[in-house]
């Protein structure tokens, strides 16, 4: 399994330090955080993408994977009226560009919340007009969308694998394919494992962390209490054949390096011989 790193947690360093880390340490990718001071879609369109791909370059690290920042202020497709709507879809058609333009194979995205006024069949029918429009996009560029479910604390529109899947079939589009982040079923007690049954071929990528079963927090592998071997190998009897970005986020901003280290050596020590 070839594993990634998150450079969300390198925000308060230069975008370098997390390139020559991945390499470093072993990593095998990278999965680009998409915002400032790193490589927020429209710096990337105004000239700093070259700057990227020279790092790309020098470092022999490939992007696999572009999260743009999105579903907070001021983007969250979900909510708001329809400029704002129409907005956030054009900001995102963006980043699904720049996606393209680095290299990457996906885009990834999730929902932000969508309120408390709207009721589900009003979100999910706005679910489903929005990511279909942003399918189409990525169709006419040759790129792929992931869609990540969220835990309950972030949004109260995607957050079960059932509810992800049947997005899916929804949108009906090539270009959009979903994932598995470990955290959300833990919190809400769903097995993991249900992404791999309710996607199946549908499922291309997975954020591999530990979780307290409590919050959205994603730690390091081995501090919580997701039971990360016994997963790694079903996995692998599943026929899991995709990436692992092991995504660690703000929590381990102070020390990105130290911990990016640390959990890297933790995953490849638990993944099946």
């Amino acid at each position: 399994m070839e594993l990634g790193m998150f450079t969300s947690g390198y925000q308060y360093y230069p975008l370098e330090r997390a390139f020559a880390d991945a390499r470093r340490f072993g990593y095998d990718y990278i999965e680009l955080w998409g915002g400032r001071p790193h490589a927020f879609a429209p710096d990337l369109a105004r000239g700093e993408l070259s700057g990227v791909l020279a790092l790309i370059e020098r470092h022999e690290m490939p992007v696999r994977v572009y999260t743009p920042e999105h579903n907070a202020y001021p983007y969250n497709y979900m909510l708001g009226s329809e400029l704002q709507r129409a907005d956030a879809l054009d900001y995102l058609k963006l980043c699904l560009n720049m996606g393209k333009a680095l290299g990457a194979d996906h885009t990834l995205i999730s929902t932000g919340h969508g309120g408390y006024t709207a009721s589900r069949r009003e979100l999910r029918d706005r679910l489903v007009r929005c990511l279909r429009e942003l399918a189409d996009h990525a169709e006419s560029i040759g790129h792929t969308i992931l869609l990540e479910a969220l835990t309950p604390y972030e949004t109260n529109v995607c957050t079960t694998a059932g509810e992800l899947s049947e997005t899916l079939e929804k949108v009906d589009s090539p270009a959009l394919m979903g994932m598995c982040d470990v955290v959300p079923p833990w919190v809400i007690r769903e097995p993991i494992t249900n992404y791999l049954d309710q996607l199946g071929g549908r499922m291309a990528h997975l954020h591999l962390v530990d979780g307290d079963g409590n919050s959205d927090s994603h730690l390091i592998p081995g501090d919580g209490c997701i039971p990360l071997p016994e997963l790694l190998e079903e996995l692998e009897v599943r026929g899991y054949r995709g990436r692992a970005t092991i995504e660690l986020v703000t929590s381990y901003r102070n020390e990105p390096s130290l911990y990016a280290k640390q959990a890297l050596q933790r995953v490849r020590a638990l993944l099946p011989h």
